[in-house]
């Protein structure tokens, strides 16, 4: 598994991000060393980053990002042969633009590690719809053959429950195969069970060919049973922030 990091410009295209979108609260989880968290704290954004790697590597993880990237040139270079060069104009264009995304990671993790907390699907720690929008990339479908249905049903119900409004996941295509991910359908059906329901979406942005699509789910309504809630002593480490001056339509907690 290559580790990546994608820019905000990019986060914008594969969940489809509006401005009303932004003036929410988000979670990026797994965020890795993507710059999405770095570029919303400089927009006034109130966005936090979850992943396992944040326990231990934290900084490193960015550093990871230069080291392995150009180690891995030559594989970059077989792998992405035939994926869409809509984004990147070529291998070595990715190598910089996925550099200089990870220098901006690093330099935000340092200057601010309150927004960049350790947690691991399926158990995230933090309260019950923290977060007003949830955005997940690259993990629950595009590794599905190897994590295993029961993982991603895992994983869609706790990002769920972490969420006030919606949660958005990118790409619906498992990595190793190139096709969507053959248990979307029966997933959907499930979480509707749940109180859950689900759209797929097309959206501007695709790196492997045919991988244009988000899923949406819609949580307003679902509330986690009390087995699945994280323990008493769970906290929440970034709290709410009122902005004093809000963006025209911004839409504040409890609307």
């Amino acid at each position: 598994m290559l580790v990546s990091a994608r820019s905000f410009a990019e986060y914008r295209a594969m969940f489809a991000l509006t401005d009303r979108d932004l003036d929410q609260r988000i979670l990026d989880c797994p965020g890795g060393a993507a710059s999405f968290v770095a570029e919303a704290g400089r927009r006034g954004i109130d966005a936090v980053a979850a992943d396992r790697e944040y326990a231990v590597h934290r900084v490193e993880l960015g550093l990871l990002v230069e080291r392995e990237s150009r180690f891995k040139r030559e594989l970059l270079l077989q792998e992405t042969a035939d994926f869409t060069p809509s984004w990147y104009a070529d291998t070595d264009d990715l190598i910089r633009q996925w550099t200089a995304n990870a220098r901006l990671f690093r330099a935000d993790i340092a200057a601010r590690p309150e927004r960049y907390v350790a947690g691991e699907l399926p158990e995230l720690p933090f309260p019950e719809s923290s977060f007003d929008l949830v955005l997940s990339s690259h993990l629950v479908f595009s590794y599905g053959n190897r994590l295993g249905e029961e993982f991603q049903r895992a994983a869609l119900l706790e990002l769920a429950r972490v969420a006030r409004r919606e949660v958005r996941l990118f790409p619906l295509t498992v990595y190793d195969t190139g096709e969507r991910y053959p248990a979307l359908e029966r997933l959907r059906e499930e979480l509707a069970g749940a109180g859950i329901g689900s759209r797929v979406e097309r959206v501007a942005y695709e790196f492997q060919p045919g991988d244009g699509e988000m899923l949406v789910l819609s949580c307003a309504g679902y509330r986690a049973p009390p087995a699945t809630a994280p323990p008493a002593t769970a906290v929440d480490p970034v709290r709410w922030r009122h902005r004093e001056a809000a963006r025209p339509g911004a839409v504040r907690p409890g609307e």
